[in-house]
């Protein structure tokens, strides 16, 4: 009798889902007006509160930046906050707040000034939007927005953030609670290594290969750049110069994102264990020659997708240890080379005499230590044989 799976669900959590939004010219400007006060407001908090510490050393938290808005708002001259809803200025100061806890414990660095050239968000809570009907109504406008519901939510929205990118486009982000499906178990396991030329290659011999995005449209970005600077500061044909160039960027992020989903989707679907590198990409990104190249192949979102959707569906996603040497270390006698240039990308272990693709005998090396790990529960990193 064939053996039958039945859907496992799991506890409730909280997921964002994101459509593309085309505002009506009545809320474009006031989204406009809605991003500049939010950013004027963290931007003036942000130094009220760096100067009262180096002029004072004064410490400023939540409440008192909070009582701060209030007084700010009460101003003459800067009346103009109250034309748009409260709930986006509140919320930017307490993502302000969020931003100094994790530069204290370390995670981040100081809290940056915000530019009306980039990336621009307001959040709504339950109390600055209406979600009925399949229609989305933000605060301050009576008609719906024109979303691209290319999937229906599975709950009312807990909270909407509205963004605009550097290239004009407007998206709503819809934080809702969802339950999980686990997949049907299997029995399928997987040791995958990254890289540059291939984006991961597996420890069967699979590589996925590299579509290197940013290297296919780096002379139109040379092209566009160049044009760009040409532009007298200030002008009208310097903001679609640098529009220009923005959307090619953002094509760039999004032919790279769609690949590193589906790339991850795959591996999530048909393998029940993910065995994975865990590489430091920040200190690896310092390397002038391939800074490019690594931060194009974003191997640290790839493995963040892995890791959430491995949660979603059941799997387990297993870090190995970065100090382990995979590519060195022969899977077959356990032998370590010393030393092993970049550029190698085939050898012979002095011990066994296997040969080696490298890339594949990395893949190998790191699903059998991530399944030690996964089974022992603790971090396993085995000594060379040949080691004193």
């Amino acid at each position: 009798m064939p053996l039958t799976f039945l859907p496992v669900f799991c506890e409730a959590m909280k997921r964002a889902y994101k459509y593309r939004v085309y505002p009506t010219p009545d809320q474009v400007e006031l989204l406009a007006q809605t991003f500049g006060c939010v950013r004027f407001v963290y931007n003036s908090i942000l130094r009220w509160r760096t100067d009262a510490y180096y002029e004072r050393q004064e410490k400023i938290g939540y409440t008192q930046a909070s009582t701060r808005l209030t007084a700010l708002k009460k101003e003459p001259e800067c009346a103009w906050l109250n034309k748009v809803s409260c709930v986006p200025l509140q919320q930017a100061l307490r993502h302000q707040q969020t931003a100094f806890s994790h530069f204290f414990a370390g995670r981040a660095s100081y809290p940056a000034f915000k530019s009306k050239r980039h990336k621009q968000a307001a959040e709504f809570t339950a109390s600055a939007f209406k979600y009925r009907d399949g229609k989305l109504y933000m605060a301050k406008s009576k008609a719906p927005l024109d979303v691209r519901w290319s999937r229906p939510l599975p709950s009312v929205p807990s909270s909407v953030t509205i963004s605009k990118d550097a290239a004009g486009r407007y998206f709503v982000s819809c934080l809702c609670e969802f339950e999980p499906v686990s997949l049907p178990i299997t029995a399928n396991t997987v040791g995958i290594d990254v890289g540059l030329k291939d984006v991961f290659v597996t420890d069967t011999g699979f590589k996925t290969g590299n579509p290197r995005h940013t290297a296919n449209y780096a002379k139109r970005l040379a092209l566009l750049q160049r044009r760009l600077s040409k532009k007298q500061k200030g002008s009208k044909n310097r903001a679609k110069a640098r529009v220009k160039v923005a959307r090619l960027h953002a094509k760039i992020a999004d032919c790279r994102m769609d690949n590193l989903h589906k790339l991850s989707r795959k591996l999530i679907n048909e393998n029940q264990v993910v065995c994975v590198e865990s590489l430091k990409v920040k200190n690896m990104i310092r390397n002038p020659t391939l800074s490019k190249a690594i931060a194009d192949a974003s191997w640290g979102e790839f493995v963040r997708q892995l890791k959430y959707k491995g949660e979603w569906a059941g799997r387990s996603v297993v870090a190995v240890d970065p100090f382990f040497p995979s590519s060195k270390r022969c899977h077959c006698c356990g032998y370590t080379m010393s030393k092993m240039a970049l550029n190698v990308r085939t050898w012979i272990c002095p011990e066994c005499g296997a040969d080696h693709d490298r890339d594949i005998n990395a893949a190998k090396n790191i699903k059998a230590v991530g399944l030690t790990v996964l089974a022992c529960g603790e971090s396993v990193n085995p000594k060379p044989l040949n080691a004193a």
